[in-house]
């Protein structure tokens, strides 16, 4: 029964649907919180490894190369993101970021031999204009730096895919609890040289909605979609996280989406839409 679940491709697009849907929540609730980013990033990080803490109960932490990569690859896309969005603008990071699908591509065909697919190479070119269309208005030069880091974010979150793949026979929650771990102990050394946050209920109620939902359940359902489901599949999957963006605006300020925003949400919806349905019928078949 086991063995039929886990080759299940359906299961697996649905579960990389919602850790994308929960990841998306970052943003709005982010803006809530009057703190530097490092601090919420490691208070985050460590509600996230209780949260996996407590679904794991016994984790199997064996530091193998994969569980070890997996975890620093993770560990360091957040790292990255958040000096991006510090030091460019948060359009040019999230579009250079989300270059990871077209990275996973070739690194997953180097390392993990997964063939590439007709439907997945139609649906890169298709998702890159959509993201161009979403933000063309927002788009701009930046800083060089921040955008470097934007790329050097898309190279280990791409890598992060990879790795977290390779443990498909295995239990690759182990390699999020450890990144989290990573980011928590870095961050809290480098909160020293920053003034304490200011705590209010505001705050602490949206970093316990980040670190238990948004980051604890989604890498749950990661870990569930990783293992049915090809790395460059569930990287271009995740590529719908921006998408979401603006409908948690439109419901929380009620500012509605523009044309550019629907027509660019809906070019990518499509495109991953088409070919996960397509991977997944030629799995089952």
């Amino acid at each position: 029964m086991a063995v039929k679940e886990k080759s299940s491709p359906l299961v697996g697009i649905l579960a990389m649907a919602a850790t994308a849907f929960l990841w998306s929540i970052a943003g709005l609730f982010i803006k809530v919180i009057d703190w530097n980013p490092i601090a919420i990033a490691g208070l985050r990080s460590f509600i996230a490894s209780l949260v996996i803490l407590i679904y794991l109960k016994r984790p199997l932490i064996h530091f193998s190369f994969a569980q070890t990569a997996a975890a620093v690859a993770n560990a360091g896309t957040m790292l990255l993101f958040v000096s991006a969005n510090k030091t460019t603008t948060a359009a040019n990071a999230i579009l250079l970021q989300y270059i990871a699908p077209v990275l996973t591509f070739f690194i997953g065909a180097a390392i993990l031999k997964e063939r590439p697919r007709l439907e997945h190479m139609a649906a890169f070119p298709l998702v890159v204009v959509g993201m161009i269309v979403m933000f063309i208005d927002e788009l701009g030069g930046g800083r060089l730096f921040g955008n470097l880091l934007a790329i050097l974010s898309a190279v280990t979150f791409s890598f992060y895919f990879v790795f977290m793949r390779m443990q498909k026979d295995g239990s690759p929650l182990e390699s999020i609890l450890l990144s989290h771990w990573f980011t928590a102990g870095i961050c809290i050394v480098l909160s020293l040289f920053f003034p304490l946050p200011h705590v209010t209920f505001k705050s602490v109620a949206a970093i316990l909605v980040l670190g238990v939902v948004q980051i604890g359940l989604s890498a749950i359902l990661f870990s569930i979609a990783i293992k049915r489901v090809s790395a460059v599949s569930a990287n271009l999957i995740a590529v719908i996280e921006p998408v979401f963006n603006p409908v948690w605006v439109f419901f929380a300020i009620g500012e509605a989406p523009g044309v550019h925003t629907l027509i660019g949400g809906g070019i990518i919806l499509l495109a991953v839409t088409t070919a996960s349905l397509i991977s997944a019928r030629r799995k089952e078949r």
